[in-house]
C-alpha cells in the first residue's frame, strides 16, 4: 500500500461557480439537495471502510442546525500540497475536483469520485470546521461563508490544536448549510436513519452511530450478512416463496459482485443497483448483466429439468424476474456514472462482469438447491402462461388504439410539435371543463379522467388493459405499453396530473403515478411527469398607509404560506379556500397553474429506487397490516387539513 500523504491529493482544475448554480452539483436546493450534502462528506468516511482503514462513522444532528460527520479512517492528509504549497486537507475543502481518487494507489474503489463533494459542501455552508486527527496530533480547520478559511496558516501547515493517541485517527466535519441558498436547512432525523441503515446493508461489518440531540434519539447500524438482509428487509411485508434469500458474490478482473435475490408472489420485479454503494438509480450496464445471466440460467435449468418442452419457446425474461425482490451490488475501480448525481452506470465491462459472475455461481447454488430452483422454475411458467393471455389482451387492444375514442375525453392541442406539447390530465368533467377553456389550445390538450383509474398494483396486466381510462391514456400519449413502449413515439413533453387538493384528489394523483412507474417508469426517469400546484387560497387583503389601490389579492398555495402571511402587517378582508379546480374561473386558472410564466410544476422524480417500490408495494397492495402501520407512522410528519 503506497504512503497516504499530501502528494497523493491530485488537482484537476471556485467555488462561486458552485454557489450561482447549486443544482448543477447536487440536484437541487430543496430537501433532496440539503440531505445530499451529508451524502457527499459521509461517502468520504465510506471510501475509508472500502479501503480497510475504517470500521466506524459516528453522524450526529446538532441542537444548533448543524450536522457532525466523524469518520474513524485515517485522516485526510494535513502536509503541505506540492503544487498548491497549502494543507492538502485545505485543498480538498476548497478545491473542486481535488481529492484521493482520481489515481488507484490509495482507493481502489470509491463512490465519490468526480472529487467534487467536499469543495461543494463548503460552497454551500456558512460555516464548516473540519478536525483531523493524525501522528498523535489533532489538526483544525474553519471555513465561512461559502468555504473562505478563517484559520491563519503557521509556515504554510495547519496549526497543533491538541494531542491524541496514534490509533486515534479520522476526520470530522461539522457544516451549517447556507440558509440564503436551501428552501429549508432543517434536517429530518426519519430521512436519515432510513439512507444510514440502507448504508450499512451496503458495507457489511460498519457501525454507524446516529445521534440526533434535537429528538434525543442514538441508534447503532450494523449488517453482519449485507445485502443478504437487506433483501430479507424489504420482502419483510411480502409471501416469499422460498424461506431465504440467494446470495452470490464474485470477482471478475478488477469488479467485485454481490447479488441478493429472493421470489415473491407479487406481480411487479423489483432490481436496486449500486456501484461502488451508490443507488443508481437508473440501472444501467450492471442491471443488464444481471438480467441476460438470470434469463440464460434459468433457461438452461427449465431444458434440463424438462420444465419447458422442446417445442416450447424460452422464457421471456419478464417471465423469470416476476416477483423477484434483488440487490445487485458491485465495486469498481474506475465508474463512468451519468453526471453528479450518479443516476446511470455505463461501463461496458461491468455488464459482461455482472453477467459472467451471476452464471457461474447461481449454477453452483441451484445445483446444490434443485427445490428452491423448481419453486422459481414453477413461478417462472405461471407467470409465461399468463404473459400468453395478456399478450392477447394487450394485442387486441394495442390494435384498438388506434379506434380508441379519445375525442370525447382528450381536447387536442393544434401543435403537433412534442417538444412544446403538454398533456394535462385532470380529476372529472367539472375541472375538465374549466381546464379546457383556460388553456392555451396550441399547446395544451386536456384529458378528464371520470372516476379514480384501477389500482395496477392488485391487478394482472390483462386486466389493467382493459380499463377504459388507462387504455385511453395509452392511446393518447402515443407510446404504446410494455414491450411496445417506445417514448420516441410519445406526443407530449409534459404530462401533467391536475388533480384537486383535496383527498380524493390525492389517490388520484397515487393510483396515477402507481401506473405509471409500474408500467411506463421510462416517462418517469426521462422527466415527463409533473404534477400541477394549484393554489390553495385567495386572500384579499388590505395594505397599510394610505393612498389608492391599498386593495390586492394574493394567491398562496398552502397552509404554511397562509400562516406566514398572516403574520405580515396586511389587514384581511376575505381568504376564498378553493376546494377543487372547478371553482377557479378560467382567468384564476390561467395565471396561476396553467401559465408556463407563472405557474408552478412539480417534477416526479425517483432519487431512491428502494424508497420508492417500499412506498408503492406498502400503500397500493392488498397486504392492509403493513399500510396501517405505514400511515400511523408516517402520521406525526403530516399537516392535516381539519
Amino acid at each position: 500500500m503506497d504512503q497516504y500523504n499530501g502528494s497523493q491529493i491530485v488537482v484537476l482544475e471556485g467555488l462561486e461557480a458552485v454557489r450561482k448554480r447549486p443544482g448543477m452539483y447536487i440536484g437541487s436546493t430543496g430537501p433532496r439537495g440539503l440531505h445530499h450534502l451529508i451524502w457527499e462528506i459521509l461517502d468520504n468516511g465510506i471510501d475509508e471502510h472500502l479501503a480497510g482503514h475504517c470500521s466506524q462513522i459516528d453522524i450526529t444532528l446538532k441542537k444548533d442546525g448543524g450536522i457532525e460527520i466523524r469518520d474513524y479512517g485515517r485522516g485526510i492528509p494535513v502536509d503541505l500540497h506540492p503544487t498548491k504549497k497549502i494543507p492538502a486537507v485545505r485543498v480538498v475543502y476548497t478545491t473542486l475536483h481535488a481529492g484521493g481518487k482520481f489515481g488507484n494507489s490509495i482507493y481502489k474503489v470509491s463512490g465519490g469520485l468526480h472529487g467534487v463533494g467536499a469543495s461543494v459542501v463548503n460552497a454551500l455552508s456558512k460555516k464548516m470546521i473540519v478536525e483531523i486527527r493524525r501522528d498523535g496530533k489533532i489538526y483544525r480547520d474553519e471555513y465561512a461563508d461559502g468555504g473562505h478559511p478563517t484559520v491563519e496558516l503557521i509556515n504554510g501547515l495547519l496549526p497543533v490544536v491538541g494531542k491524541c493517541n496514534k490509533s486515534d485517527t479520522g476526520t470530522t466535519v461539522t457544516f451549517y448549510p447556507d440558509d440564503t441558498i436551501f428552501e429549508t436547512v432543517e434536517f429530518k432525523s426519519d430521512v436519515l436513519q432510513k439512507k444510514l441503515k440502507e448504508i450499512a446493508f451496503l458495507n457489511k461489518n460498519l457501525l454507524i452511530v446516529f445521534n440526533d440531540e434535537i429528538e434525543g434519539i442514538r441508534k447503532e447500524y450494523i449488517e453482519e450478512y449485507g445485502i443478504k438482509s437487506f433483501v430479507s428487509y424489504l420482502t419483510r411485508d411480502m409471501n416469499t416463496l422460498h424461506d431465504e434469500p440467494i446470495y452470490l458474490e464474485g470477482k471478475s478482473g478488477d469488479i467485485e459482485i454481490e447479488i441478493a435475490f429472493q421470489y415473491t408472489d407479487n406481480y411487479s420485479e423489483q432490481i436496486n443497483s449500486y456501484c461502488n454503494r451508490i443507488n443508481v438509480v437508473d440501472g444501467g450496464t450492471l442491471v443488464t448483466g444481471f438480467k441476460t445471466g438470470l434469463t440464460r440460467v434459468m433457461n438452461q435449468y427449465a431444458r434440463e429439468l424438462n420444465v419447458l418442452k422442446e417445442k416450447d419457446e424460452n422464457f421471456d425474461g419478464k417471465d423469470i424476474r416476476n416477483g423477484l425482490v434483488s440487490i445487485v451490488s458491485i465495486k469498481h475501480p474506475d465508474p463512468q456514472f451519468e453526471g453528479q448525481t450518479k443516476t446511470k452506470l455505463g461501463n461496458t465491462d461491468a455488464k459482461s462482469a455482472v453477467e459472467d459472475v451471476f452464471s457461474l455461481e447461481a449454477q453452483l447454488w441451484f445445483d446444490k438447491n434443485v427445490e428452491v430452483l423448481r419453486t422459481i422454475l414453477d413461478n417462472s411458467m405461471k407467470s409465461f402462461n399468463a404473459r400468453k393471455a395478456s399478450d392477447k389482451a394487450r394485442t387486441a387492444v394495442l390494435k384498438q388504439l388506434n379506434d380508441v375514442d379519445t375525442r370525447s375525453k382528450l381536447a387536442s392541442c393544434s401543435s403537433r410539435k412534442a417538444e412544446e406539447c403538454e398533456l394535462y390530465i385532470v380529476e372529472g368533467d367539472s375541472a375538465g371543463g374549466t381546464v379546457k377553456t383556460a388553456r392555451n389550445r396550441k399547446t395544451q390538450a386536456v384529458l378528464p379522467l371520470r372516476g379514480k383509474i384501477l389500482n395496477v398494483e392488485k391487478a394482472t396486466l390483462e386486466k389493467i388493459l382493459l380499463n377504459n381510462e388507462i387504455k385511453t391514456m395509452i392511446a393518447a400519449f402515443g407510446c404504446g405499453i410494455g414491450d411496445e413502449f417506445d417514448i420516441s413515439k410519445l406526443r407530449y413533453d409534459k404530462i401533467i396530473i391536475l388533480t384537486d387538493a383535496d383527498v380524493d384528489g390525492a389517490h388520484i394523483s397515487t393510483l396515477l403515478l402507481t401506473f405509471f412507474y409500474r408500467f411506463m417508469p421510462e416517462l418517469i426517469m426521462n422527466g415527463n411527469i409533473y404534477r400541477g400546484m394549484p393554489p390553495l387560497y385567495r386572500v384579499e387583503y388590505e395594505m397599510p398607509g394610505k393612498g389608492k389601490n391599498k386593495k390586492k389579492s394574493e394567491y398562496i398555495y398552502n397552509d404554511f404560506e397562509l400562516e406566514k402571511f398572516r403574520k405580515q402587517n396586511y389587514k384581511i378582508l376575505n381568504i376564498q379556500r378553493y376546494k377543487g379546480l372547478g371553482e377557479m374561473d378560467a382567468h384564476q386558472l390561467w395565471e396561476t397553474t396553467l401559465d408556463p410564466e407563472t405557474r408552478t410544476l412539480a417534477k416526479i422524480t425517483i432519487n431512491d429506487t428502494v424508497e420508492a417500490d417500499e412506498i408503492t408495494t406498502t400503500l397500493m397492495s392488498s397486504n392492509v397490516p403493513p399500510r396501517r402501520t405505514f400511515i400511523i407512522e408516517e402520521a406525526k410528519y403530516a399537516k392535516l387539513d381539519v
